[in-house]
């Protein structure tokens, strides 16, 4: 509006200047002027009107990033622990600012003050990729979780309304539109239908009907449903009567409703009969997309908490103290509780002090990375979307903390620490989570530790170093098992079998984070150096 308004001044202007040339010359000619001033007038206020406007607006969105900024303040952990809170910031510093930029960038002023902010040290800015992962990661709670479109846009995250506020339509709008941009057509009908929702019941508008129509309109089509396509397009060409591609659309939803309507009916005009009525049968077919299913299934469903022990298997699950010959375990035996039997899954509770895990978190920060996963074809590592962290590798020759804790694993474990991997430590970001995988390589997996020389990974040791207010369980699918994380405490298995055979069973994943931070550090431990503390056995499946 306000560059309409400066265009409109202009064209007033140039037309008096050219069509008023030796007006001075009459009288008559200069009574005509008063009517152009009035014109000049209204041109004017109407600018002005709109730079006001713009100001008001602006002062409106000032105001409501400085309280989102100083609630943030209070605690930065907590709060951005809160997916709703985390995915605004992002966005707020992604589309929202790029909406600010272009009103200021019409002055100079603006421009020299966007200058001197986009080139000053130690400004990280979010981007594209970034928006898109925090609506992505929404999406992952959502399915996950089981989580109600309206629910989650009110900020409350299964009774967990930590959220700074409630989604606009706006908001709603864009995590539709980035699922609508990574092919997710389910998850852009859900957020759009949420969008038009909000949109109806805002006094100030925050995004345009018209677009979300144009996105609901086509994913509804692209799920199948062409009739409600067809009627959200026509609700949309009632809002843009001009809109081109919605009016190619509408034609192309109209023949394919009448071509349907054709195929259904034989030539006698009576419905065709389907496969099933003429007797048809299909053989059960399963492929490693049924196997997959399945596993996401159990996976989600114990990410929920919804797994249980059985009752023959929970019987013989104790809590006992772990002594030995190590001086740490004759000074003060460790707390253990035996959570699986076969394969062998232990947790150690406080084994890990609040100050060490502070210094090793510490000393991991500067150094992140994202996380990577290894191409079992390749042998490169790569990141994946299945795997959202960061992560980052501690010597402990670097720190006596780092040094102290691998004494301490070896004592509890009986295992070598010669030819394990230096520490590491991973950190989750919005929804983080790593979904089913082995540690130990598989026979195809030939190259994976190969310049390591030191075998497979024998055993995994996995730190919990903060409580996750929701979700971040470790979930074990083929077992049933989820593991809760608790600040202190950790995590043992074994991941091949005696024989050296790798335990398919040991599969497990970390599921996404719902609320809160989770922070963890493992050690994986390799086979050589073993020989004598776990000796090798005949076969395959010896405990």
């Amino acid at each position: 509006m306000l560059r309409q308004c400066v265009v409109l001044l202009v064209a007033v202007v140039g037309a008096a200047h050219l069509a008023n040339a030796e007006v001075f010359t009459s009288m008559t000619d200069m009574s005509h002027l008063l009517h152009t001033e009035s014109e000049m007038i209204r041109t004017l206020e109407n600018y002005i009107v709109a730079q006001e406007e713009r100001i008001r607006k602006m002062k409106r969105d000032l105001e409501e990033m400085e309280n989102f900024h100083q609630v943030a303040l209070v605690s930065p952990g907590g709060f951005l622990g809160n997916p709703i809170n985390a995915y605004l910031l992002v966005k707020r510093l992604t589309t929202d600012w790029a909406a600010v930029q272009n009103v200021m960038t019409e002055d100079s002023l603006g421009q020299a003050l966007l200058s001197n902010l986009t080139s000053g040290t130690g400004i990280r800015w979010p981007d594209e990729e970034d928006l898109n992962g925090a609506a992505v990661a929404l999406m992952r709670l959502q399915d996950t979780y089981r989580l109600d479109t309206a629910q989650l846009a009110q900020g409350n995250i299964l009774g967990h309304k930590s959220a700074y506020r409630e989604l606009t339509a706006n908001d709603c709008f864009e995590l539709g539109r980035q699922s609508y941009n990574g092919g997710d057509h389910r998850h852009t009908m859900l957020w759009m239908n949420e969008a038009l929702e909000r949109y109806n019941a805002e006094k100030n508008k925050t995004v345009h009907r018209a677009d979300i129509l144009e996105y609901l309109a086509f994913s509804t089509y692209m799920q199948g449903n062409v009739r409600q396509a067809l009627k959200l397009t026509d609700e949309l060409l009632l809002e843009r009567p001009g809109h081109q591609r919605a009016q190619g659309n509408r034609a192309y939803y109209m023949q394919s409703l009448s071509a349907d309507n054709t195929a259904k009916r034989g030539e006698d005009g009576t419905p065709e009969q389907d496969a099933a009525q003429k007797g048809y049968t299909v053989a059960e077919n399963r492929s490693p997309l049924d196997d997959y299913v399945r596993e996401r299934g159990e996976y989600e469903r114990l990410c929920r908490g919804e797994g249980k022990v059985p009752l023959h298997m929970a019987k013989k699950l104790h809590c006992y103290y772990k002594s030995g010959p190590s001086p740490y375990l004759r000074i003060g035996p460790a707390k253990a509780e035996l959570v699986h039997i076969n394969p062998t899954i232990t947790i150690f509770h406080d084994i890990l002090a609040d100050s060490e895990a502070e210094t090793i978190k510490r000393l991991a920060t500067p150094r992140f990375r994202r996380a990577t996963v290894q191409n079992y074809k390749t042998g490169e590592l790569e990141t994946a979307s299945y795997r959202i962290s960061k992560s980052s590798w501690l010597k402990e020759e670097e720190s006596e903390v780092v040094a102290t804790v691998n004494k301490r694993i070896s004592a509890l474990t009986g295992l070598n620490m010669e030819t394990a991997e230096e520490l590491q430590v991973a950190n989750y970001g919005i929804g983080g989570h790593y979904e089913p995988h082995f540690d130990y390589a598989r026979r195809e997996e030939k190259d994976a530790f190969k310049s390591l020389g030191t075998g497979n990974r024998i055993a995994t040791f996995l730190f919990y170093m903060t409580d996750v207010e929701a979700g971040g369980a470790t979930v074990f699918p083929h077992l049933g098992l989820s593991l809760w994380p608790r600040k202190g405490t950790a995590a043992f298995w074994h991941n091949l079998h005696p024989s050296g055979e790798g335990d398919w069973l040991t599969r497990h994943a970390a599921c996404p984070v719902l609320v809160g931070t989770k922070w963890v550090s493992n050690k994986w431990i390799h086979e050589r150096g073993q020989e004598f503390k776990r000796p090798c056995a005949l076969n395959q499946n010896d405990p």
